[in-house]
């Protein structure tokens, strides 16, 4: 039974509850609600509408590629990670191994398949690329979408140091294969020196002129 202090102001009034059996009063009051159920009864998963377009719009993506790419929704696990079998699809979907193969292969080409580094058992597992959907919290996902934003940035930052690495070295090979000038190998012969040093030598009192001029 609820029970209220009339004696105070309205506004600050104490609402509490009143145990039938012993007359005592409590605080609070007991509130009776229904669990929260999931209407996806199992599971779900989210996904993008624009990626859905794209993946219904590519012509490379076929019957039995998309069978497997469905039944690999249906098993995703949190965070996006796929930890099925091959044996299991193709019992699954009644497909040759080398089919469910195929499919596979594809859909990591696409990109929407990722492939874990490191093995787990004798097989590598598989993400969702979370660009075509995602199955945990939305905090999740925004943290892997940081970290992937971070590491492209890390990337590409490596292959532009690598290409102004590579340039360099062609530049230097370059000046390196540079022949001797005619002058330079007649007074190497004539002297009994080699042609690299006797360059540097002619380089330095070259120097040594313009500085004193």
């Amino acid at each position: 039974m609820l029970y209220h202090d009339n004696s105070m102001n309205p506004k600050n009034r104490r609402v509490g509850s009143v145990d039938l059996e012993t007359g005592e009063v409590l605080d609070g009051v007991f509130v009776h609600f229904n669990p929260k159920r999931n209407s996806y009864g199992n599971g779900w998963v989210m996904n993008s509408q624009e990626a859905l377009t794209e993946l219904a719009r590519d012509k490379d993506l076929k019957g039995e590629t998309f069978r497997v790419l469905l039944y690999l929704l249906g098993r995703l696990d949190f965070e996006n990670w796929l930890l099925v079998q091959g044996n299991e699809i193709c019992e699954a979907l009644d497909m040759k191994r080398q089919n469910v193969s195929k499919s596979i292969v594809l859909l990591e080409e696409k990109g929407i398949l990722i492939r874990n580094e490191k093995k787990i058992g004798r097989s590598y597992a598989f993400r969702l690329n979370p660009y075509y959907g995602w199955k945990g919290k939305v905090t999740n996902l925004e943290d892997y979408r940081r970290q992937e934003n971070d590491e492209s940035i890390r990337k590409l930052k490596l292959v532009t140091s690598d290409r102004e690495n590579t340039s360099l070295t062609k530049v230097q090979s370059k000046k390196e294969i540079v022949p001797p000038s005619s002058e330079v190998s007649e007074l190497s012969k004539q002297f009994d020196i080699p042609t690299e040093k006797l360059e540097k030598l002619l380089s330095h009192f070259q120097s040594v002129h313009d500085s004193s001029v």
